[in-house]
């Protein structure tokens, strides 16, 4: 197919993934357009600076009249205009997904990492590791690690390390987008109930899963969480060799003498390994990434070394600033188990030091009364705690919505001081009265937070 293509044209081509991709094809050679609703730096400087023709807005006249294929972002639904038209002209168009799957992993060996926790932090170490074994993998994450100093690279390598998203793949492809992914390994940090907007329930994701370890080749591998009953559950008529990697007595690579403080340590494959990240959800993680690299011969004293160096990715238990003596954490957590092992790591990382929660629900999944019943006791991990109003509400019949006065109150119940406010003044204006030197604030939230995190800041 790409032998016949010149003219490439991307509906919402400002999307990290999107730009990432077009930016890598126009260096192949093609000409390359684009179209978004939000142009805006760095990915607009990004990709002008690549000499990317971007329009503003959607419309039917931004498609060029020599466009030999569109590629259609995930959040481009039917109604768009210049989607109509590239209907209505009968013109061939492709998910991004699809497009990396014919334009950049057939004859690769690809990493594939996946589940509903961890994946970014994964795959950033294990791009790391081989990054640091010389073997210049080509990546793509849903985040920016520290390392690396970007989210995506998609230069020429053997090796592809790629966040495997669960999430649909585009309006007309409701199939998780890692189906598309041609893995040669899988890893499975963990599976549970998310994406309640597109998944009826935890059955279905399985299914999702399932179909991904069915393309697993049989001389390629799949590391699976030894101590998640729902990970081994999908493992099960696996073609593909499976590791199951944990801590419990019938993993295959047992992680042994964990131990927790301001980073962590532990040992696996007979090795002793140190992390500058705290918890124990991360020891999981770093233990999945050693566990990939190992299976491609890199040699354990060069994955010592990287795991050493491994600084984390932004907005994971990172420090925006400290006033006071009072410190400020952004945290990209939404889910209640990723909040609650959070907390528990923040315990370790800062013993004895009094530990606030602030949450937004905004996620598709927190927005809705799902984890009602868990948010609850996940924030109960902390010393007190403070939701904002769920975002985009209006957009929810109130029956389905999260009770954000509710999870306070049954919070309250325990003992701890738990409030809801609707906004980021009155959070602020509750909490500065509450917090004392030697505190730490952890803001939980998958968007901006309405800048929560500086204005907090310059307030205290």
């Amino acid at each position: 197919m790409q032998s016949s293509l010149k003219n490439i044209h991307f509906i919402g081509i400002c999307g990290t993934a999107m730009g990432a991709v077009a930016s890598a094809m126009a260096a192949q050679g093609y000409q390359i357009t684009g179209s978004d609703k939000d142009i805006y730096p760095p990915m607009s400087t990004f990709l002008e600076n690549k000499g990317i023709p971007l329009s503003r807005g959607y419309s039917a006249d931004n498609l060029p009249a020599n466009a030999d294929l569109i590629v259609v972002g995930n959040a481009i639904s039917r109604g768009n205009p210049e989607l109509e038209a590239v209907l209505n002209r009968r013109l061939p168009y492709i998910s991004l997904p699809e497009t990396l799957k014919q334009f950049f992993l057939r004859e690769r060996h690809n990493l594939v990492v996946t589940g509903t926790h961890g994946k970014t932090t994964t795959t950033s170490l294990l791009t790391w590791i081989l990054q640091c074994a010389d073997l210049s993998p080509a990546y793509m994450i849903g985040g920016i690690a520290k390392n690396l100093g970007q989210g995506c690279s998609l230069h020429p390598s053997q090796h592809v390390v790629l966040e495997g998203d669960e999430y649909d793949t585009a309006f007309f492809d409701k199939r998780s987008k890692f189906l598309h992914y041609l893995p040669e390994l899988v890893i499975l940090n963990n599976l549970e109930f998310d994406h309640a907007d597109i998944f009826k329930d935890l059955d279905e994701i399985k299914t999702s899963f399932r179909r991904l370890l069915n393309i697993v080749p049989e001389n390629g591998v799949v590391f699976a969480n030894a101590d998640d009953p729902n990970a081994l559950d999908v493992t099960q008529n696996c073609r593909a060799p499976v590791h199951t990697v944990g801590f419990c007595e019938t993993a295959s690579r047992k992680i042994l003498h964990p131990h927790y403080g301001t980073g962590a340590s532990f040992t696996l494959l007979e090795t002793e390994f140190h992390l500058l990240i705290p918890g124990e959800f991360n020891v999981r993680n770093a233990a999945m990434a050693i566990s990939a690299a190992h299976f491609y011969g890199v040699p354990l004293p060069v994955i010592q070394k990287a795991v050493a160096s491994f600084e984390g990715v932004q907005r994971r238990q990172e420090v925006r600033g400290t006033v006071r003596g009072i410190t400020v954490l952004d945290d990209f957590g939404h889910h209640p188990t990723a909040i609650a092992q959070t907390l528990q790591a923040m315990r370790h990382q800062y013993p004895g030091r009094k530990l606030w929660a602030l949450f937004e629900p905004r996620s598709n999944t927190t927005r809705r009364a799902v984890f009602q019943n868990t948010l609850p006791e996940a924030l109960a991990f902390a010393d007190g705690a403070i939701l904002s109003q769920v975002a985009r509400l209006e957009q929810l019949p109130e029956e389905n919505r999260l009770n954000p006065e509710r999870v306070v109150q049954e919070i309250a119940a325990q003992g701890k001081p738990a409030f809801y406010e609707p906004d980021v003044d009155r959070i602020i204006a509750r909490l500065r009265p509450l917090v004392t030197e030697g505190d730490i604030v952890v803001v939980f939230s998958n968007g901006g937070f309405d800048n929560i995190h500086d204005r907090l800041l310059k307030e205290l």
